[in-house]
């Protein structure tokens, strides 16, 4: 997918030379646009409001802290029923954006997460949206949703032929 796709989605840009040396608080919505596009982008049946507050503050070497609160509302599909519901997100995140080529090689999951930019701004829309896609649960289930009971059928299983095999030879 070209960067084009992307920034067309959810593109909130926010140039360097804005956030003040005491830091900057900025705030972003998804438009009710934005939203459908997301949800073809992350397979979900509807993203039906996503908005983030980023707090942010520069460190030498052009570096920049961020820490947010994502709040978001998606429609979920059970794995077990295969019904529609929804779900409320609210998460509290950290993040660094850092120059392009200046990234970590750091591998360990716990480390904070290190988004590259290139030029003089950063993009606080794709941010959230990777934000948003790591707070979906994998596996989502509607509440109340339960697997089926499986009851043992002791004459079919694999076991009990084996068993009769066994017995025959």
């Amino acid at each position: 997918m070209s960067t084009e796709a992307i920034q067309a989605e959810f593109h909130r840009p926010l140039p360097l030379d804005r956030i003040e040396p005491v830091g900057h608080v900025a705030d972003i919505e998804a438009s009710s646009a934005e939203c459908a596009a997301l949800a073809v982008r992350l397979l979900l049946p509807a993203v039906l409001r996503l908005s983030c507050r980023f707090r942010l503050h520069t460190h030498p070497g052009g570096r920049v802290a961020a820490a947010g609160r994502l709040k978001a509302r998606v429609v979920r599909t059970c794995v077990i029923t295969l019904d529609d519901f929804e779900v409320e997100i609210d998460e509290r995140f950290s993040v660094g954006f850092v120059p392009e080529g200046t990234e970590s090689d750091d591998s360990d999951p716990e480390s904070e997460d290190e988004i590259p930019y290139s030029g003089g701004t950063i993009d606080l829309g794709e941010a959230a949206v990777e934000q948003l896609a790591l707070a979906l649960d994998p596996y989502p289930r509607k509440p109340g949703a339960e697997l089926p009971e499986m009851a043992p059928d002791a004459e079919n299983s694999p076991f009990a032929r084996l068993a009769a095999l066994r017995q025959k030879n």
